[in-house]
């Protein structure tokens, strides 16, 4: 049976659509799929997925203020803030189901924001989570109080995508905040004792990331109900999903059918 007719989907031009970049609208959303970019990124890391996506899944990627078109509002505080005013934003489309999807720091991200959906029941239909460890099992770091040279090079030692942005002057001034800003907040974030979620989550990340031990991936397992966690390794590093995208979307499309 399909979904009764429903309102359009929110669009960008208000308050709460500031937040999102409606990469797929659907009519009639089946669900709608919100992801959440890594440290330094941006909602351009999802625009190529809508081809390979259903056409009844509607896809929206989330703005972090401080670069892009919110180049001129202020960094988030602190993660949990950032997870606050995510759910806020995304009230106006909870009339359909959600998945969240986050990637590195958007991981972690996507988790407090499923926290707090979970709380008010409104329970995604899956936390699929990437390129992270569990959010309990990160391992201590500060390198957004080092200079730019420490963080760049982070950075490059992973393969993010637009690395090279920070060997020209102008664009490296104009995105370098924003990435000491995100770094700065995951490198900050304690969650509190782990509360597991009703969602299921899946965990992916790539065989070479040094920054996903096995160990520390399969801890997302302590933050689900029993028999809520599955989890997938691609071949690559950090950034494995770039070269794997078809069949990260195929997995992630079967787990959201």
């Amino acid at each position: 049976m399909g979904h009764p007719a429903t309102k359009p989907s929110p669009g960008t031009g208000t308050d709460h659509g500031a937040w999102f970049q409606v990469h797929r609208r659907a009519q009639r959303p089946r669900l709608r799929l919100v992801c959440f970019p890594h440290a330094g990124g941006t909602a351009n890391l999802f625009q190529s997925w809508p081809a390979l996506l259903p056409a009844d899944v509607e896809l929206l990627a989330v703005r972090y203020p401080g670069r892009q078109s919110r180049l001129l509002e202020p960094f988030a505080p602190d993660l949990p803030t950032l997870a606050d005013e995510i759910h806020t934003a995304l009230e106006p489309y909870l009339d359909r189901p959600l998945a969240l999807f986050g990637h590195s720091m958007g991981s972690a991200v996507a988790y407090e924001v499923a926290l707090r959906l979970d709380g008010r029941g409104r329970t995604p239909t899956r936390l699929l989570v990437s390129g992270r460890v569990a959010p309990h099992r990160a391992a201590p770091t500060d390198l957004h109080t080092g200079d730019d040279e420490t963080l760049i090079a982070d950075v490059r030692q992973l393969g993010g995508p637009g690395a090279e942005a920070y060997d020209d002057p102008e664009l490296r001034e104009l995105t370098l905040p924003a990435l000491r800003a995100d770094y700065r907040l995951v490198e900050t974030y304690r969650p509190r004792q782990p509360k597991p979620l009703r969602t299921p989550i899946t965990a992916y990340a790539g065989e070479s990331d040094p920054d996903c031990p096995p160990d520390g991936v399969r801890a997302w397992s302590e933050l689900t109900a029993p028999g809520g966690f599955d989890q997938r390794w691609f071949p690559g590093g950090h950034f494995y999903l770039t070269p794997s995208e078809p069949e990260l979307l195929a997995d992630l499309t079967a787990r959201l059918a």
